[in-house]
């Protein structure tokens, strides 16, 4: 019951991450604003020398 619960809502998150981005383009184009967003935070807060 939990494996099937679990494969169920694996594939309800693929298909809503699939609608999100539409083409592989977008997809790339949100992984690299994850980054730069990594990449802020990481900057904002590293120590002054």
């Amino acid at each position: 019951m939990t494996r099937k619960l679990l494969t169920l809502l694996g594939a309800l998150l693929m298909v809503l991450g699939l609608a999100a981005c539409n083409t592989i383009e977008g997809a790339g184009e949100d992984v690299e604003a994850a980054g730069e967003g990594i990449q802020r935070g990481a900057d904002e807060n590293r120590p002054n020398p």
